[in-house]
């Protein structure tokens, strides 16, 4: 019993002692009516007493902020915490044969090779494997045409020109030695320039980094590499990963270059859509594969969260930012994604899944669902979305209606969750916006990144982690989807299909679905299964195929 004044001694030096910080006294810390008002943000109601038993405590915790901000944190440095996409799944299947692509069968080198520019992938691949066309001239093609008509679009960073011809002149050396390193061999591409690339500047497309050096190559860099493809440009994104406006423009849309390409892959986009390379890396955390894609007439994917690493790429949100192809088709996509997915000791997010990809179009057995209630309202391009239906019925497509049991699962609306992605990037960038240097972005106005990191300061850690709650009950809801239907099909930025599949990190293919005007494509979207990306992508690619919206390309950038 002698113990016992020693025992709460202790304890009261450890209530009392927060990180060493020893609280003065009772009076320490914001006055009562500073509480008040605080409190009215947050729509919370204490008592005077309350407060003022509270001051203390806010007093630590303010203490406890400003230590850590003079941490500086670098934007790659990460969250000890991890968002898993498959909480409440099944084990996944490990079954691993491998994606078979379309033999491209009949493809002879053109007259002119100003003709390539607009090949896909599996057709260039074909005519580089044949040696009818080196992996010097498809690099210099596309070189010249983003010389030709970067400034026009303003979709250029950098050119990583001496880096393209040096490596696509070792492709040559190889295929001449009877080495072939697959259906991307010689295939130049582009790069949103938020991907890391030692040697070039990483700017983000924002001004306080435009001349910032990363002394590492991303992961996504380094596997294209060795599956042989040439990174011949950086490409533009919006401003840190919105929209289409970056330090030095704002990136226009090919179709009609009066308008912006949308974004943040608004480079991605534009390049792919005007035939200045086959295909295109970009990023979306929230519809900046599916935006641009849809605004410039390209199919884009955004793969299952971590099944593509993020190393040595720009961090938006943690628990959101996913990597992804635009190209000119389904197939390239899945070109594509194969050779950039898989598990990386550098991202501990990312994982290995099978990737079985079929090109045939047999669709027997494919429960395709679709958002009834989306595809019967009337918005912008619902005329175009519903034909692209139609194409599954007159096909004989097993089609099922289907809505999401948002209610069932407590969730009123999806889009209130979008808290995780600010408080997320508002701490990605406080420094940035604690130094003010948030003054030299562009955009200024409300609603762009700097009012957007200023009021997640504001964003109370119990209300992030509340959120992230309610994001498992959106998992749970889209196990219970994927358990009628294995694709479903939705408008791609109509609804709240978009929010949900960005936070539960489910795949979806957007590809062209017509035009709503002369000169202003639109798109349609196909989301699938966790991992799933095989099946997902051969729907998308059935649907693809008897269209061939894809094919059409916009006529001010045909030589």
């Amino acid at each position: 019993m002698k113990r016992c004044p020693f025992l709460l001694l202790i304890l009261l030096t450890i209530i009392f002692y927060g990180c060493g910080k020893k609280i003065e006294s009772r009076n320490a810390g914001p006055s009562e009516k500073t509480i008040a008002s605080a409190e009215q943000l947050f729509d919370l109601g204490h008592t005077p007493s309350e407060r003022q038993m509270m001051r203390p405590a806010l007093e630590t915790q303010k203490q406890n902020f400003l230590s850590l901000r003079k941490m500086a944190f670098k934007n790659s440095e990460g969250l000890a915490l991890r968002f898993d996409p498959e909480l409440g799944y099944p084990d996944f299947s490990t079954e691993e044969k491998g994606p078979e692509f379309s033999p491209a069968e009949n493809i002879q080198r053109p007259d002119n090779l100003n003709d390539l520019a607009f090949y896909s992938i599996g057709e260039l691949g074909h005519l580089v494997r044949t040696q009818q066309v080196t992996c010097l001239e498809l690099t210099r093609l596309s070189l010249n045409r983003l010389k030709k008509y970067g400034s026009e679009l303003e979709c250029v960073i950098t050119l990583t020109q001496s880096r393209a011809e040096a490596r696509a002149r070792h492709l040559d050396s190889l295929l001449n030695r009877g080495q072939y390193l697959g259906p991307l061999h010689g295939i130049p591409y582009g790069a949103k320039d938020l991907l890391a690339v030692k040697g070039y500047p990483t700017t983000w497309g924002a001004t306080p980094y435009k001349d910032q050096h990363v002394n590492e190559t991303a992961t996504v860099i380094k596997r294209l590499d060795a599956a042989g493809a040439i990174l011949v440009a950086k490409l533009t994104l919006g401003a840190l990963a919105m929209d289409d406006v970056w330090f030095g423009g704002k990136t226009r849309n090919p179709w009609n270059t009066e308008e912006g390409s949308s974004g943040s892959s608004a480079g991605s986009a534009a390049a792919v859509s005007a035939g200045l390379v086959p295909f295109a890396i970009g990023t979306e955390t929230l519809g900046s594969i599916v935006s641009p894609a849809t605004r410039c007439g390209v199919t884009g994917l955004r793969p299952s969260f971590g099944l593509v690493s993020r190393n040595a790429a720009m961090a938006l949100s943690w628990s959101m930012d996913k990597i992804g192809p635009l190209a000119r088709s389904v197939e390239d996509c899945a070109m594509v994604f194969d050779a950039m997915r898989g598990a990386d000791y550098k991202d501990p997010i990312a994982v290995d899944r099978p990737f079985n990809y079929e090109s045939d179009n047999d669709l027997s057995g494919v429960r395709i669902g679709y958002l009834k209630s989306l595809f019967e309202e009337d918005h912008f391009g619902a005329e175009q979305e519903r034909e692209a239906l139609q194409t599954f019925k007159r096909a004989g497509a097993h089609l099922v209606p289907l809505e999401f049991p948002l209610q069932q699962y407590g969730v009123e609306n999806p889009w209130d969750l979008i808290i995780i992605l600010t408080a997320e990037c508002g701490a990605a960038f406080q420094q940035l916006s604690l130094s003010q240097k948030d003054d030299l972005l562009v955009r200024q106005r409300p609603g762009d990144w700097p009012d957007i990191f200023r009021a997640a300061q504001f964003i109370p850690a119990v209300e992030y982690i509340q959120a992230n709650r309610a994001r498992i009950r959106l998992q749970n809801m889209m196990r219970e989807v994927f358990q009628s239907v294995d694709v479903y099909m939705t408008p791609s930025l109509s609804g709240p299909s978009l929010m949900i599949t960005n936070l539960t990190g489910h795949p979806q293919v957007v590809v062209p679905s017509g035009f709503i005007k002369e000169n202003q494509p639109h798109s349609v979207s196909f989301v699938g299964g966790l991992y799933d990306e095989a099946t997902v992508l051969k729907v998308a690619r059935s649907y693809q195929d008897v269209t061939g919206w894809h094919l059409k390309h916009p006529p001010g950038f045909i030589d």
